[in-house]
C-alpha cells in the first residue's frame, strides 16, 4: 500500500524591507548643524596646519637663532613634513567641497537622495557621513568599478 505524502507549502521568506521614510524638517536641520560643525572644525584644522608648517621658517619653528648652517637631513625632514601637511590640507579641502555641496543640496531640497539611483539615503549613513551623496548600494557599485569581462585565452 503506497503512502500518500502531504504537500507542504513553504512560504518564501524575503529579507526584511526597510521602509524609506523621508527626512523630516527636524532631520534636515540636524544634518545641517552636523555639516556646519564639521566644516568649522576642518577650517580650524587647515588654518592651524598652515600656521604651523607653511608660514614658519625652520629657524622660527625650532627656536634656533644661531647662525649655524642647517644640516641637509634636517632640510629633507622639513620638506617631507611640508609635503605631508600639504597632502592633508588637500584632503581636508576636498572634504570641505563635499560638505559645501551637501549644504547646497539642503538648500535645493535634494539632500538625502542618492544622486545615482534617486532613492532615499538611509539615516544611519547620513549620521555617519552627512555629506554622503550616494546610498550604500550605489557607492559600493562605484567602488567596484565597471565590470570587466574575463580575458580570453588564446592558443598559440
Amino acid at each position: 500500500m503506497a503512502q500518500k505524502r502531504k504537500k507542504v507549502f513553504r512560504k518564501k521568506i524575503s529579507p526584511p524591507q526597510t521602509k524609506e521614510v523621508p527626512l523630516t524638517a527636524a532631520d534636515i536641520e540636524h544634518f545641517k548643524q552636523m555639516l556646519l560643525e564639521k566644516r568649522m572644525e576642518i577650517l580650524v584644522n587647515v588654518n592651524e596646519m598652515e600656521d604651523e608648517t607653511l608660514k614658519k621658517s625652520r629657524l622660527d619653528a625650532a627656536g634656533d637663532l644661531s647662525s649655524m648652517p642647517i644640516h641637509m637631513a634636517d632640510i629633507g625632514s622639513d620638506n617631507y613634513e611640508q609635503e605631508f601637511t600639504l597632502g592633508l590640507m588637500d584632503s581636508e579641502r576636498k572634504l570641505l567641497k563635499e560638505i559645501d555641496d551637501a549644504l547646497q543640496r539642503i538648500e535645493q531640497g535634494t539632500y538625502g537622495i542618492c544622486e545615482g539611483t534617486g532613492k532615499q539615503i538611509q539615516k544611519a549613513r547620513l549620521e555617519a557621513q552627512p555629506w554622503a551623496r550616494y546610498c550604500v548600494e550605489y557607492a559600493q557599485m562605484l567602488e567596484q568599478g565597471p565590470a570587466t569581462e574575463p580575458e580570453q585565452k588564446t592558443s598559440d
